[in-house]
């Protein structure tokens, strides 16, 4: 093993009902398939139970429920023997708080702003009265506390403390030692005049105990998003990054792991210098590895670009984790004028928006008013802060201030500026804001609006009030990230369906389609900016598998077509559900098309994986329900639709016309899958592959993505013959992935464009290196040209002309037989893509 980057990556979920053993029994399977790293879910020790592990309660451990760190050697030993690598996933941006499990936090409720590990967490005690608030109470205190669900108790661990369920708060020190010395006065803290003394006691706390639902306007700490079991880590702040990191820098060091996935970078307050800082720990680690194992980590960080935005080279990272690539793949697979076609359909079944941006607008106000009025508040009170700093800004009212910042979040085209790092300040994205902002703030307001954008633009060396600059900002931005996310990702994608398959995270549903000159431009910049950026098409975030969003992508090609049935189903439906209206409909429709089973066996359990997603759909919409107010009513009446579709006999007739409709576009669906999948395999960067996507990949928004997958069928499938859809996607991937083990050189070399036209649209370009070419030529529309067989009308290759001066070869076994000529890519029948190995000569 040495110690090369990446040249494919498959991502595994690990949890308590899949260890670190269960993922070396794994590891034969995947150095087979051509993976050269397991790129592993976070490994250190998490909340108990927890699914996904992105609550991390001690970073100083490796998961114990994972198997502890005696089992991830054995993971990695298995990884080592099959010449493989491990990319492991850290949580720097928050921790699981909460509970009785994390012993920083813990401490910090026992000590307050005295406790070593304060720092840590992003507590603002001053505005708490010096206290931090803890609303993890399921009912208002006074309530709580007369039921008698309050308990002192004698933890063996923490000591004197309250136990409230699963929630520990320990006591002040010199309470728990009033009760060690006179243990007979725990009987006053008992029974049924117990509420009086106990609220006394808990009154001389360094916390105050509160109902979760003050957390949005009161909490004094930064918190995950909306998340109160979450509570952000302050990167920045000294001996955090140490205590932190500590224990992946040793594994690191100690040759077990081989490269990071940052998450969420945007939550952190300087991401550019926290990736410079683990870049340069990570370097200084470098002589401490095994010898075979030295040369250099693979850094890569979760980010959603927005339109037009870039990774700061800056950062030192090698890209991010693909979102960006997912996008580009998705615009130039669906056709645009089709989608404005069924956009301009969605707004006049359902009345609702046919821009994107006039669902996005108020999704932010409702968010940043429901879930983040406490940052919004710290935000509002650093601005306060400059303008009692300087004489000329005096007359700078608070209340006008939160105005016109709340103008600014509504129209922030980005997740954040950057203003307060290296530079890449996103100074366009601001100044965009500001302009959008003039139109929504009062007119007495709008002269404050240049004085904020100058307070929160690029921090120069010498700009005056730095300290307050560099709290303004970070504030700012820290707000900026969760309320993109909050509104657009987890509200408004699920109120806009014109096509679900444009709803993923990273996408911009205002953009229906893009063009093949759009793909060059994105690949070519990636092949000379970002050669190892990661490409993902599937991820444990995702809101639809990858072949959900390809078989929904073919509706922008048929949209006449789709828009007929879907107003006759409509139809059917009338009388059925009175309170779930068209866009609910219509969405849930659309789902159950991209996800409608294969086979039989796979409609057995679809009605429950239906229910779960329509379940978190309707509460992340907002309209009628939410998991803070959920409408029990209206949510039996919208499951009673979908259970009437799927199971009622007067449904018969709909399930039999939506199963043929699926099996109609199901070949050019499959067909743009497979494109897909080539593309992420021989596009600039390294492909990532979710698990158990070797496969069709119709999964929807988690759980359901993250549900355990049959790695013995996928075992015996690489041996079998590529007769159904599932064998013929594995099979092209796993031909792709020896053929990247084979030709390193080739696929870290050169991309050019090539001119593809005719008449079908296609995407095709070579990849040079080595003294070799590969040719590579994709359809970017399929549902006029899938032969019954899986290849293309021989018309549709026409367009591509294989250059002179190489030997070509088809590149995927089963058609390896010499071209018949250097212009007859016809041949190629069986495939809906064409792929042509070169050699100079």
């Amino acid at each position: 093993m040495t110690s090369d980057l990446p040249r494919a990556t498959y991502r595994l979920q690990f949890h308590k009902g899949f260890t670190f053993d269960d993922g070396a029994a794994v590891v034969p399977y995947l150095a087979d398939l051509g993976i050269s790293h397991l790129y592993a879910s976070p490994i250190l020790k998490a909340r108990a139970g927890s699914t996904h592990c992105y609550d991390v309660v001690d970073p100083a451990h490796v998961n114990p429920e994972l198997g502890g760190e005696e089992s991830l050697r054995r993971l990695v030993a298995a990884l080592r023997g099959h010449g493989m690598g491990l990319v492991v996933d850290i949580v720097p941006n928050h921790m699981g708080v909460g509970g009785d499990e994390n012993p920083y936090w813990l401490d910090v409720l026992r000590h307050g702003p005295d406790s070593p590990f304060a720092p840590l967490f992003d507590i603002d005690f001053a505005a708490g009265g010096g206290r931090l608030l803890a609303p993890f109470l399921g009912a208002p205190y006074h309530e709580v506390l007369a039921a008698g669900d309050l308990k002192l108790v004698r933890d063996p661990e923490a000591g004197w403390a309250v136990r409230y369920f699963h929630h520990l708060f320990p006591l002040r020190p010199e309470d728990a030692e009033a009760l060690e010395a006179d243990p007979a006065a725990a009987g006053s803290l008992a029974g049924e005049e117990a509420a009086g003394h106990l609220h006394a006691l808990l009154e001389r706390q360094h916390y105050r105990l509160a109902y979760w639902r003050t957390a949005p306007d009161t909490i004094n700490w930064r918190r995950f998003f909306d998340v109160t079991e979450l509570a952000a880590l302050r990167a920045d702040a000294p001996g955090v990054f140490e205590r932190t990191h500590a224990k992946v820098l040793d594994l690191y060091a100690e040759g077990l792991i081989d490269g990071l996935r940052v998450d969420h970078v945007d939550g952190l307050a300087d991401p550019g210098a926290y990736c410079r800082r683990l870049q340069a720990e990570l370097s200084a680690r470098e002589p401490l590895r095994p010898a075979p194992l030295r040369g250099r980590a693979w850094l890569v960080v979760e980010k959603i670009l927005a339109a037009g935005a870039s990774l700061d080279p800056g950062w030192e990272v090698d890209g991010t984790t693909g979102y960006d690539f997912m996008e580009e793949v998705s615009r130039l697979l669906h056709d645009a004028a089709g989608f404005e076609r069924l956009t301009a359909h969605w707004a006049a079944r359902t009345g609702r928006p046919a821009a994107f941006s006039a669902e996005e607008e108020p999704a932010r106000r409702e968010i940043i008013a429901r879930s983040f009025t406490a940052p919004l508040e710290s935000a509002v009170d650093a601005l306060a802060a400059l303008a009692a700093a300087d004489l000329a800004d005096r007359d700078r009212p608070r209340p006008a201030l939160r105005r016109c910042l709340i103008e600014i979040l509504v129209h922030f085209p980005r997740y954040r500026t950057y203003a307060a790092g290296t530079g890449e300040t996103g100074a366009y994205a601001l100044h965009a804001a500001i302009a959008a902002a003039r139109g929504g703030v009062f007119p007495g307001d709008a002269w404050h609006l240049d004085r904020i954008g100058a307070w929160l633009g690029p921090l120069a060396a010498d700009a005056p009030h730095q300290d307050l600059r560099r709290a303004a900002i970070t504030r700012f931005e820290q707000l900026s990230s969760p309320v993109a996310a909050k509104s657009v990702e987890d509200t408004a994608f699920y109120r806009y369906g014109p096509l679900l398959s444009r709803n993923e995270v990273g996408s911009n549903p205002a953009t229906g389609g893009g063009s093949v000159a759009d793909w060059h431009q994105t690949a070519s910049a990636r092949a000379e900016d970002w050669p190892f950026a990661m490409l993902a098409s599937a991820t444990h975030d995702h809101k639809r598998g990858e072949d959900v969003r390809a078989r929904l992508s073919i509706l922008s090609e048929c949209a006449d077509l789709w828009i007929a049935l879907l107003d006759r189903w409509l139809a059917a439906l009338k009388g059925q559900a009175p309170t779930v209206d068209a866009a609910d409909r219509i969405m849930l429709i659309e789902t159950l098309v991209g996800a409608w089973p294969d086979d039989a066996s796979g409609r057995e359990d679809f009605l429950p994986r239906i229910e779960g997603w329509q379940m978190k759909a309707l509460r992340e919409a907002k309209r009628n329900t939410s998991w803070d107010r959920p409408d029990e009513a209206f949510e039996a009446e919208a499951q009673g639709l979908a259970r009437f579709i799927l199971t009622a006999p007067e449904g018969a007739d709909m399930r039999r016309e939506i199963s043929r409709f699926v099996d109609l576009i199901r070949p050019a669906a499959e067909a743009k899958g497979l494109v897909a999948s080539v593309l992420k395999l021989t596009a600039p960067g390294i492909p990532d592959f979710y698990q158990g996507t070797e496969f069709l990949d119709l999964s929807l928004v988690d759980p359901d993505n993250r549900r355990p997958v049959d790695f013995a069928r996928r075992r015996a499938g690489l041996d079998a013959a590529p007769e159904d859809a599932d064998a013929r996607k594995q099979h092209l991937i796993h031909t792709l992935l020896r053929l990247r083990a084979d030709e390193s050189e080739l696929f870290r070399g050169d991309y050019i464009p090539l001119d593809a036209g005719g008449a079908v649209p296609m995407a095709g370009f070579l990849r040079t290196g080595g003294g070799k070419a590969l040719l590579v030529a994709c359809p970017v529309r399929t549902f006029e040209q899938v032969t019954p067989a899986g290849g293309l009308q021989p018309a549709a290759w026409q367009g591509i002309k294989p250059p002179d001066g190489f030997r070509w070869r088809f590149a995927v076994p089963g058609l390896c037989e010499p071209v018949p000529s250097a212009t007859d890519l016809a041949a190629n029948t069986d495939w809906p893509f064409a792929l042509l190995l070169g050699e100079r000569g």
